[in-house]
């Protein structure tokens, strides 16, 4: 599909996601109906269907849209800094959106949104970094990457909730550079290990 023409499809996609971006500032996800997405979108409930099973459906879709593709964007051991600060950003830029989300859905379960997202680009990031400094063959066993890989995925969704809440009071980028030096720091660590 050629993103400057999307699909009529992917037009109704997005009008929706837009609709429901503008009612999450205004009020909490059990409260916006399909009908007040459709009307908005000016089309009808059966359009919404169509492509979504439920409101969630489309919140979910649209967090995949937005923020998770600015880290597919960004793939590899040098890229995933960038696509990490660009989600901070969305996070930022959609700040109230994000929160409604947070709220409605539960931190629990927007986590799992995340993590299960950016899963396969940090396990990625884990194993070209290794190659790089030289550990990746003198890991114990593929557990071990397993293991990094879920720990920091669960470190950078718990730090990415708490910065959204305003917990964390530190700017994208510092945030990104600590991440950066942490992970360096256990591979590096792993290195003289081996």
């Amino acid at each position: 599909m050629d993103e400057k023409n999307p699909s009529v499809s992917e037009q109704t996609k997005l009008q929706l996601a837009a609709a429901l971006k503008t009612l999450m500032a205004q009020k909490p996800m059990d409260k916006i109906t399909i009908a007040e997405l459709t009307g908005i979108c000016n089309i009808r409930r059966q359009s919404f269907y169509y492509h979504f099973e439920d409101i969630y459906d489309l919140l979910r879709w649209m967090i995949e849209n937005e923020a998770i593709s600015l880290l597919k964007q960004q793939e590899g051991a040098l890229l995933w800094k960038e696509g990490l600060l660009q989600l901070f950003r969305y996070l930022e830029n959609n700040r109230a959106v994000c929160l409604c989300a947070l709220k409605s859905l539960g931190r629990d379960h927007l986590r799992r949104f995340f993590e299960a997202d950016i899963y396969a680009i940090i396990h990625r990031t884990i194993e070209q970094l290794g190659e790089n400094i030289g550990v990746r063959n003198n890991l114990d066993s593929f557990v071990d990457v397993e293991m990094l890989t879920h720990f920091y995925v669960l470190a950078l969704a718990g730090m990415m909730e708490s910065w959204l809440l305003g917990e964390i009071d530190r700017t994208p980028e510092q945030l990104v550079q600590f991440a950066d030096v942490i992970l360096n720091d256990q591979l590096n660590g792993a290195a003289a290990r081996a």
